[in-house]
């Protein structure tokens, strides 16, 4: 997926090129754009033979519904037990620390306006 959005467009053999080395095998590139594809978040135009892969949601939406998905399953759809995990197991600096608690205490502030 982000190799599509930072293209916008590709064909196959495009994305293969993306990819540093050691390259994946072109059956694995295929197997992922035909899931992709499937799930609703790529499409393609038939050009010939060729087909040119665009997404079909942005990275911000993907990774919103990511994030919920992985929460509900693994945290019980509890966003605090998420947080404690998160802040308790990743080894944050005090830096990233502040930032995460300027960032609640913005949307604290926010939501009481």
């Amino acid at each position: 997926m982000n190799l599509l959005w930072q293209h916008e467009k590709a064909y196959m053999k495009d994305l293969m090129e993306a990819y540093a080395d050691p390259k994946p095998a072109p059956t694995t590139i295929a197997t992922l754009l035909k899931r992709l594809t499937e799930k609703g978040a790529i499409s393609f135009n038939l050009h010939g033979k060729s087909r040119e892969y665009f997404p079909l949601i942005d990275k911000k939406e993907y990774s919103s519904s990511y994030l919920k998905n992985m929460i509900s399953t693994f945290f019980q759809g509890s966003s605090s037990r998420f947080a404690s995990f998160f802040t308790n197991n990743m080894s944050l600096t005090e830096e990233e620390l502040l930032e995460l608690r300027e960032m609640i205490d913005n949307k604290l502030n926010d939501s009481k306006k």
